[in-house]
This record gives structure tokens, C-alpha cells and sequence, in this order.
């Protein structure tokens, strides 16, 4: 803790540092450019989602628009993908990367996370007849669990680093997954929490297991650039006060029914 504070206040002078020399900040660079280009993948129900007709919706896209409108900007959509999102941050095409994105050491060491958002975990998704089935890492991790996860991210990460043994299908479209698991093509996805008590709403036929006792903790937030920290101390900001007042509450509740 006292290396993480001795870096952000080094941080924050080399910061002002740079602007006393006329080196603008990445929150000025927004303002000035009128955009704020926000990078998302599109595939992740209640967080993002790129409809048909082209038009995002969920909770991070409302949440992306009232970050926006604080800066009186508008709003570009970076499409990515959770394999390239790290790559697209480092490539500067994204002032802030939004949609169910988990927290991970990883992730961390490429770019800054703003504060927490929600904690989460990660737990099976299977059909409903199967879930005294898929308990457990002992029960999951056997060559005969067919696992289906999206290419990238944590979820392609656990698999890998807690369940080694079971057998691994990776699919580039996170959506079809659901179905897939429903037409018995495959056995479990592991997932964050959220997600598989949003899906089952929709399909019947599939449970979340025990998502209120998670195979692994975790928590999702925000992620930005690692260049400045004024940047980071705006969205953290607009963060806060939105929920102090009641606005990320409402749009929680109009995607999951229930402010939490």
C-alpha cells in the first residue's frame, strides 16, 4: 500500500509537471476533441450489447452516456473484442474501455482500473437437470466436461488456471454460447455471476450454480489509460457521485429489475 501511494504521488506530480509545461491531460484532450471514444465489446448481456441494427444498449452503455454528457462530449463506439481489448487500450484507441470488464492483475499491468463498480464470480452455467452435477473444481476438472467459454478475458483465464483437466471449447461469439449449452453441444460455461443470472432469464433451461458462493471472487470496473491521473480521478469522481445520487441505481434497476 505504501509503494501504490508513493507511485500515484509521483504520478501526480510527473502530471502536473506536464501540464505546467503545456502538455495537455487525457480529461482536456476529451473536452477539446468534443468525443469520448469508448471501447466495448458488444457481446456481453446486461453490460453491452450491439443490437442488429447497429445501436448499443445495456448497463455500461447508459453509463458510458452519462459519462459523456458530464463532459459535454459525445460518444464514438470502439468496437473490440476480449481478446484485443488490452491491445486497442495500449494502441490509444480507447479513452475508457466499459462492459462487464472483470479486474485482473494482468489487465492491471497494461492499464488502470477506476474504483469498483460491483463485486462478482465466477460460477458454472449449466442445464438445470445438471446442476448437482457441476459443483465443484473436482467436479468440473475431469476430461470429460465439455466447457465452452468466449476467446480471451477471465473467464478463458480460469479454465485454464483452475480446471486444466476438463475439456476446453472456445468460441468466438459469446452469445451462442447459451443456446449451445441448451442444445447439450456442450456441458458448463463458466462465467461471472451476473451474467448467468441475467441469461437465465431467458433460458429457461439453464441454471446459474450457487451464485451467491462463487468459485473465485472478483470485481469488475472500469478501464483506462495509464497515462495521467487526472483522467482516472474524473471518472472515479463522476463514479461516485453517480451513485450517490441514485443515477447507477436506476439503470441497474431497469436492466436487472433490482437496484444492488
Amino acid at each position: 500500500m505504501k509503494k501504490l501511494l508513493v507511485s500515484l504521488v509521483l504520478l501526480a506530480a510527473g502530471t502536473a509537471t506536464a501540464q505546467a509545461e503545456g502538455v495537455s491531460s487525457h480529461l482536456d484532450r476529451v473536452i477539446q476533441k468534443g468525443s469520448l471514444n469508448v471501447c466495448t465489446t458488444g457481446d456481453y448481456k446486461p453490460y453491452t450489447y450491439l443490437r442488429p441494427d447497429g445501436q448499443y444498449e445495456g448497463i455500461d452503455v447508459s453509463m458510458a452516456q452519462s459519462l459523456a454528457a458530464s463532459l459535454g462530449v459525445k460518444v464514438v463506439w470502439v468496437k473490440t473484442t476480449w481478446k484485443t481489448m488490452m491491445d486497442d487500450m495500449s494502441a490509444n484507441k480507447c479513452d475508457i474501455a466499459m462492459g462487464g470488464i472483470s479486474v485482473s492483475l494482468a489487465r492491471q499491468q497494461k492499464a488502470w482500473f477506476a474504483n469498483m463498480l460491483t463485486q462478482d464470480g465466477k460460477i458454472p452455467f449449466v442445464r438445470c437437470e445438471n446442476v448437482h452435477k457441476y459443483q465443484t473444481i473436482e467436479q468440473l476438472n475431469k476430461p470429460e466436461v465439455r466447457l465452452i467459454e468466449p476467446v480471451g478475458g477471465t473467464n478463458e483465464a480460469f479454465v485454464h488456471a483452475h480446471l486444466p483437466n476438463a475439456h476446453l471449447e472456445l468460441s468466438h461469439d459469446n452469445l451462442a454460447i447459451f443456446q449451445m449449452l441448451v442444445d447439450k453441444k456442450a456441458d458448463v460455461m463458466v462465467t461471472d455471476a451476473s451474467e448467468a443470472l441475467f441469461q437465465q432469464k431467458h433460458y429457461p433451461k439453464l441454471c446459474a450454480v450457487n451464485p451467491k458462493k462463487p468459485l473465485q471472487y472478483l470485481e469488475k470496473a472500469y478501464l483506462l489509460p495509464k497515462d495521467d491521473i487526472s483522467w482516472k480521478m474524473y471518472v472515479d469522481q463522476w463514479l461516485h457521485l453517480s451513485k450517490a445520487n441514485g443515477d447507477y441505481q436506476k439503470v441497474i434497476a431497469q436492466w436487472l429489475g433490482a437496484a444492488h
